[in-house]
């Protein structure tokens, strides 16, 4: 029993850290795309939007975010 327990819990932290690199890469790519924007060409609703998604991002901690955009270059990459 304890086994099963062990092993059902080992799989779901896989799963949770599987789907932690697919946020990372999210979040990652989502930067990249807020610091290319030049906002004086985007309709204000546009612009809006990508402020809000911006001060969201800003609100990770330094190392979170740097490992989010560590994750986005390696999808750049490939």
């Amino acid at each position: 029993m304890h086994s099963a327990e062990e092993n059902m819990l080992r799989a779901e932290l896989e799963l949770l850290m599987r789907e932690r690199e697919v946020l990372l890469k999210i979040t990652g790519v989502a930067a990249g795309l807020i610091a290319e924007l030049n906002t004086t060409d985007l309709p204000i609703r546009t612009v809006e939007a990508a402020d809000l998604l911006a001060t969201t991002i800003n609100q990770l901690p330094e190392d979170l975010l740097q490992d989010a955009l560590d994750a986005a270059h390696a999808t750049i990459i490939d």
